[in-house]
């Protein structure tokens, strides 16, 4: 029989849920590391005159049952009646404007505003010239024309962040006609490739690792290590890149000791040179600022406090707060202007105590998720064994807590915990449980040390392979695939059997 398809409209009553400007900046604040919310709680003070921060300062200038005004004039703080009158010339400024500036901006570092801080650059100490500049410095000692200092300074520009060149000195001669608009050739380019080859880090400017790894032994002091550590990578790359270092001792004939330092020297040797300096020196040292910190006494205890490091005390403005007061107590008899004045400055208020509620909330969500974590990871804690790192998911730690998964996700990222044993990501308490054989759940950090532990006592002459990793995990306890070996293998970062044979 044919169906007929009928189209019909019906009403029905759903439930959506759709997050308000309050709700969307407690989310934002909670992504935040420290260091950006610190940033943010800045950028937000400045921003709104009805925020203001509490002053360590501003407990010693409290009047301590002192009668005599002139005493108490002497109390303040030179600082602290300086941003008084501050604060109390942007309110009279801002007052001023009302109508003129109807366009409020968004709370710091909410998406959408034009907020220039937002993505910030972290403050880097120390000498900040850069990798390229730290090449063009060395210019000035070489003798060249004007043309050949511009023909180099686009080959240090042409190199790539480990300081190697990828491109072929053809393509480097086209740009620049092209885009410098200098007629050189392949041969001119590849005079002046040869003298930044030259420049420190030893290296810098080879078009391949192999021809890296020769411009840095070439630089050492000639002997017989130099000479077969130059043979080992001009004749024998490919079997030195695979570890087949039994043939290349075999075809230099070289005997076990001289082999020893041949490969100690070979292991010295930076195959990235101008990763050694990074784009701005001091910024590849990347300083980690923990949010929590652990602390385990010698007994086991386990407590742990948030780091809040320069985020200080935030309260409403008091100038704010008692005009809205004066204000509302004369509503009748207000003008329109006065009026517009209390709209403005209630708008500021309600801002900034939803700004503080948020920063308050922040604190809250993350203290209770730590805790959660901590009861959950006690004995890691307590012993820094990460082998005794349970199986732990989102929803563990949102069920404790109860918050939602999303929430908890939040605070977990790029976020980090100091404690007795190291500084941690968040994330790296977390792991999926992987079953066994015989029905138990154990977690992939206590396969992964099991698996170290077998791979560092192999013998390195005849290192396990995957089956054989795979049987000796059975025979500890861990029944699971090859398949499952091996991917725990490449997680931890270790090759196979053949390139882990010394």
């Amino acid at each position: 029989m044919a169906q007929n398809l009928v189209q019909t409209q019906a009403q029905k009553q759903v439930q959506a849920l759709k997050l308000t400007q309050q709700q969307m900046l407690q989310v934002h604040l909670l992504e935040m590391p420290l260091t950006e919310l610190e940033q943010s709680v800045t950028a937000e003070i400045d921003d709104n005159p009805a925020l203001e921060s509490a002053n360590p300062d501003d407990a010693l200038n409290t009047d301590h049952g002192q009668d005599d005004t002139d005493d108490a004039d002497r109390d303040e703080d030179f600082d602290t009646a300086t941003e008084r009158e501050e604060r109390e010339e942007a309110l009279d400024d801002a007052l001023s404007n009302i109508g003129m500036d109807d366009a409020m901006p968004e709370p710091a570092g909410y998406q959408g505003s034009n907020n220039q801080n937002a993505d910030y650059e972290e403050i880097t100490y120390g000498d900040k010239m850069s990798f390229y500049d730290r090449l063009k410095e060395q210019m000035v000692d070489v003798d060249l024309t004007e043309q050949q200092q511009e023909v180099l300074e686009y080959i240090i520009g042409s190199l790539d962040s480990d300081g190697l060149l990828r491109k072929d000195t053809d393509s480097i001669a086209d740009e620049l006609a092209i885009y410098q608009n200098i007629m050189v050739s392949k041969e001119d380019v590849d005079k002046m490739l040869q003298v930044l080859q030259t420049f420190d880090p030893a290296g810098v400017g080879a078009r391949s690792l192999q021809e890296c790894l020769l411009l840095q032994i070439r630089r050492k002091q000639p002997s017989n290590i130099r000479t077969l550590m130059e043979q080992v990578i001009a004749r024998y790359f490919d079997d030195f890149m695979n570890k087949r270092w039994s043939k290349v001792c075999q075809q230099l004939k070289m005997d076990d000791r001289t082999a020893g330092q041949v490969m100690a020297e070979l292991l010295k040797l930076n195959p990235k040179p101008g990763a050694s300096l990074g784009e701005t020196e001091g910024q590849n040292m990347q300083q980690i600022t923990p949010d929590f910190i652990v602390d385990t006494a010698d007994d086991g205890t386990v407590t742990f406090s948030i780091n809040n490091g320069n985020v200080p005390d935030l309260y409403v403005s008091p100038a704010f707060a008692d005009m809205m007061k004066e204000y509302q107590s004369n509503k009748k008899g207000m003008s329109r202007q006065e009026k517009e004045a209390l709209v403005y400055a209630k708008g500021k208020v309600e801002r900034a105590k939803g700004f503080i509620e948020a920063v308050k909330q922040r604190q809250h969500t993350l203290y209770v998720t730590m805790k959660a974590i901590i009861d959950i990871q006690r004995k890691f804690f307590q012993d820094g064994d990460e082998s005794e790192l349970k199986p732990m998911i989102l929803k563990d730690v949102a069920d404790r807590t109860h918050l939602d998964i999303s929430t908890i996700s939040r605070v977990c990222n790029m976020k980090y915990a100091q404690t007795r044993w190291g500084t941690f990501k968040l994330r790296h308490f977390f792991s999926d449980s992987v079953a066994t054989g015989n029905g138990e759940e154990l977690s992939k950090h206590k396969i992964q040390a099991a698996l170290q532990e077998l791979i560092d006592k192999e013998n390195k002459q005849r290192p396990l392979s995957d089956d054989a990793l795979t049987e000796m995990m059975k025979k500890k306890g861990y029944p699971m695939a090859r398949r499952t070996i091996a991917k725990y293998r490449e997680q931890l970062g270790i090759p196979v059997a053949r390139l882990r044979k010394q």
